[in-house]
């Protein structure tokens, strides 16, 4: 019986890799067009639907409703580049010895039936990336902006390969437009608010309706370095995206902030959801405690909470911040990087990456995503 399982998931990835592969194939050879997309994002109360369903419809796991929630992990590096010559050469694959931004959107797109068939509805993937070492930054150059805020077509073209397979998939990608190691590289805040009016307008070109916005990684980091990426003004960039729409639609957006961090009542007030994180969260009380302090900002009103970042892989134990979220009825999201010495496998934001299921912590992580939604 379990042969026989695990041939048909077999069969039903490589099933779900056709379909993927035939989309991005007629999208380049014709281009996209709102009529070709046929996913949904949309929010009722604090519940996520796709295509007008209930995400995880009457899924229950320990006596904790599932249903309405967004499960995901931080797949930021998914259109990743580097274009000082100085630092690039640290990312080369092993079996190449160099590295290559199409191959590494190419697997990412490969392993992405793979995660939606163990349960994982939504990934955060940044047009800045984050970065590529699991924390801190130096001196490597990967935006996906020009200086004053025009878009690249490299990376949008990765973007599209990705946004297109998810729209295929019906997952929803929540798309980072800023990162606190990278902003340095737009010149000025005109720069800013051109590339943020350039991305949406970008995405309503293409038609896409399943990407929610992240306007910022951490907005509460003191590491960024123009002055509208504050808490002070966090809420500024998020009411500029609300106020863009075409035929009727605007995309859903909110903004993040760091481990621990209880959001600020100007951005709670105008976001569509809100997104906290748990590094450094480092007990299942101090989770739940959070999201209470979340609920409880001035100006909350009932919306989705999302963890999108979270380092805590400890589901063996009998408590731990994934369960404390679902307990709240909040999404909760995989942060995983390659510690030093572990091999190419490791990690899914530690650049190069194998974006396929292929070490312990993503297997932990995947075994109880799958677990907890049923899938």
């Amino acid at each position: 019986m379990l042969r026989k399982k695990i041939g048909f998931m077999k069969i039903k990835n490589i099933l779900l890799l056709l379909s993927v592969s035939a989309i991005l194939g007629f999208a380049c050879s014709t281009g996209t067009a709102l009529d070709q997309h046929r996913t949904t994002i949309s929010i009722q109360g604090d519940d996520f639907y796709i295509n007008g369903e209930i995400t995880y419809r009457d899924r229950s796991w320990q006596g904790h409703r599932i249903e309405g929630l967004l499960m995901n992990a931080r797949l930021v590096q998914g259109i990743f580049d580097d274009e000082n010559q100085q630092t690039r050469v640290r990312w080369k694959y092993p079996d190449t010895n160099e590295w290559d931004p199409e191959r590494n959107t190419r697997e990412f797109v490969a392993a992405m039936p793979d995660w939606k068939a163990h349960g994982l509805l939504s990934f955060t993937v940044n047009l800045q990336g984050g970065s590529p070492m699991g924390y801190g930054n130096k001196n490597w150059k990967n935006t996906a902006y020009s200086e004053t805020g025009e878009l690249k077509p490299a990376y949008m073209n990765r973007l599209q390969m990705i946004l297109d397979a998810a729209d295929s998939l019906e997952m929803v990608p929540i798309l980072s437009l800023f990162y606190f190691g990278q902003d340095q590289f737009l010149q000025d805040e005109q720069a800013i608010l051109t590339a943020t009016d350039n991305v949406i307008d970008w995405l309503f070109d293409q038609g896409y309706r399943n990407v929610l916005i992240e306007t910022a990684n951490e907005i509460n980091v003191s590491k960024y370095d123009h002055e509208i990426f504050t808490t002070e003004r966090a809420h500024e960039l998020i009411n500029r995206i609300k106020k863009k729409s075409r035929h009727g639609y605007r995309f859903l957006v909110g903004t993040s902030y760091g481990g621990g961090f209880v959001p600020r009542p100007n951005v709670v007030k105008v976001s569509d959801f809100l997104l906290i994180h748990g590094n450094d969260v480092n007990h299942p009380d101090e989770m739940r405690k959070l999201i209470e302090a979340t609920r409880a900002v001035e100006g909350f009103t009932e919306m989705p909470v999302i963890v999108n970042e979270d380092d805590h892989y400890d589901y063996d134990e009998s408590d731990y911040n994934l369960k404390a979220a679902i307990e709240k009825h909040v999404s909760w999201g995989f942060f995983d990087f390659r510690r030093n010495d572990e091999p190419f496998g490791a990690g899914f934001q530690s650049v190069p990456v194998d974006w396929r299921i292929s070490h312990l912590r993503k297997e932990k992580f995947f075994d109880k995503i799958k677990e907890i939604t049923g899938y």
